[in-house]
């Protein structure tokens, strides 16, 4: 294992080393401030927060996975696209299972009770409509059948010293074992992780990753896979399950599957109850949910780090570059190896609701194939309400590039696939509007008729030095005038 993914605090150091932390020593209060100013400085540099108002001695964190850059360098890829991929699928392959410690770090001090999980831990307000203090960045450990294991982060609002609401978005794995709990009418023993090493942080971002990994994998093996070592846990200290060890806090407990509880006081209002910003961009909904009982909570006993990141910002769709497009990208790959070269989700996209597939043709029996791999898709991912095919002579990364090759090269007539609503995640909660409803779907065959693809060429430019006419700060102030898509366009020469 790489020294700087063996826990968070080597990670940072890590990222202090390469100029990219801010750190700031400046009193900011974990209500609104936090979230005001990461949300500010957000897809730029990782911060650590570390005189907090009213938690003397403990730190926050924020924006670790904000640039796709940074996760190449911080997991070892290639680049920022396929490489960072190729990481994943990998580690989803080849899992390195856990491996039990002890004198585990997350234990160095235990609260076993009375406790206030909110005077422990710093936890983050994010905006004025939030019902309170709300636990963005734990991770969830639970065992499943076998030796197949799930970490998940949740939607944790504590509402009194020692219990709080938990959230489990239906069809997930960590929903399936749950309701397996509750059909029995049992209590699901767990822990949440606190700022855990960087790989178990990627791999709980997953979201819906029940799509294309089954049930019964074992989700810390593909973390330990994607950090280069064994996962580290130990033993809880009062509930029946492991914790991971290089975590900053873990809170111990279980969801108590008898009894339901909402997620804010106003979640059975008529009109709907506003939860924080969710990872689609919108306001978040109060549910009704299952209680979660904390019997213990441990900590690092130096400082202790809370991994607070924003559901809507830059980071989640980021994590699953590594989890759910690449697990994407190794199934198209496989029913389509000649033809689908990479995938992408474009930032308005937000992950989940959005996919641009790019092929190359061999001949005229690939134009009516990206048609039907476009219904394939949407058939395989029940969550996406989008997909654009095109050709590989367009930069998937760029959002004007895409929307380009949509204006030149679509005919709408021809090649508009639209398909119905899903019966899947994307309408699991059977809203009539809004991000979760089930809508119908369309896909968008971008791409040129092979027969016709002369008459697609791109113009090329003639390559030439801009140093041999201006000079060193003159090129630089151009290119800071410049937007991406001109200097992306400038970059294709003959």
């Amino acid at each position: 294992m790489a020294n700087h993914l063996e826990n968070i605090r080597h990670t940072l150091k890590w990222l202090e080393d390469r100029d990219e932390l801010i750190t700031i020593d400046r009193e900011i209060d974990p209500r609104f401030e936090i979230s005001g100013l990461a949300k500010e400085l957000d897809n730029g540099p990782p911060l650590l927060f570390r005189n907090l108002k009213g938690h003397p001695g403990k730190c926050v964190t924020a924006g670790l996975f904000s640039r796709l850059d940074r996760l190449a360098a911080m997991f070892g890829a290639s680049d920022a696209g396929i490489g960072l991929k190729r990481r994943g699928i990998d580690a989803a392959r080849n899992p390195v299972p856990a491996r039990a410690v002890a004198n585990a770090p997350c234990q160095e001090i235990v609260r076993l009770g009375p406790i206030d999980v909110r005077d422990e831990i710093p936890i983050t307000t994010h905006t004025m409509t939030d019902p309170g203090p709300i636990l963005s960045g734990g991770v969830v450990l639970l065992r499943g059948p076998g030796s197949a294991t799930d970490v998940s982060f949740k939607r944790i609002r504590f509402q009194g010293p020692d219990w709080a609401s938990m959230f489990h978005v239906p069809g997930t794995h960590s929903a399936q074992i749950l309701e397996h709990y509750a059909a029995r009418k049992l209590r699901l023993p767990l822990t949440i992780n606190i700022s855990p090493p960087p790989a178990v942080l990627v791999v709980a971002a997953g979201g819906l990753i029940q799509d294309l990994l089954p049930f019964e994998s074992d989700e810390l093996g593909v973390a330990g896979a994607l950090g280069g070592a064994p996962v580290a846990i130990c033993p809880a200290r009062t509930v029946d399950a492991y914790a991971i060890a290089e975590s900053e806090w873990v809170i111990e407990g279980y969801v108590d599957t008898a009894q339901l509880v909402a997620e804010s006081a106003a979640a059975a209002s008529p009109d709907p109850a506003p939860f924080f910003p969710e990872y689609h961009g919108y306001l978040g909904r109060a549910q009704t949910t299952y209680r979660f009982q904390a019997t213990a909570v441990t900590r690092r006993g130096e400082n202790p780090i809370n991994y607070a990141p924003l559901a809507h910002s830059f980071e989640s769709p980021n994590m699953q570059v590594i989890t759910n497009r690449a697990l994407q990208l190794a199934w198209l790959w496989e029913r389509w190896p000649e033809l689908v070269r990479d995938i992408n989700s474009l930032p308005g996209m937000k992950g989940r609701f959005g996919m641009v597939v790019q092929v190359r043709k061999g001949g005229e029996a690939d134009d009516p194939a990206v048609r039907e791999l476009i219904r394939a898709v949407f058939e395989r991912l029940g969550a996406l309400r989008m997909v654009v095919a095109v050709d590989d002579d367009v930069d998937i990364y760029d959002s004007d590039e895409v929307l380009w090759a949509l204006a030149t090269r679509m005919n709408a007539e021809r090649d508009m696939v639209q398909l119905p609503p899903a019966g899947g995640p994307a309408g699991i909660r059977k809203e009539t509007a809004g991000p979760f409803a089930a809508v119908a779907r369309l896909g968008f065959d971008a791409t040129m008729p092979f027969s016709h693809r002369r008459e697609f060429d791109r113009g090329q430019y003639p390559r030439v030095e801009p140093e041999r006419w201006l000079s060193p700060s003159q090129i630089a102030r151009v290119r800071s005038m410049q937007s991406d898509y001109a200097r992306l366009l400038s970059s294709i020469k003959a």
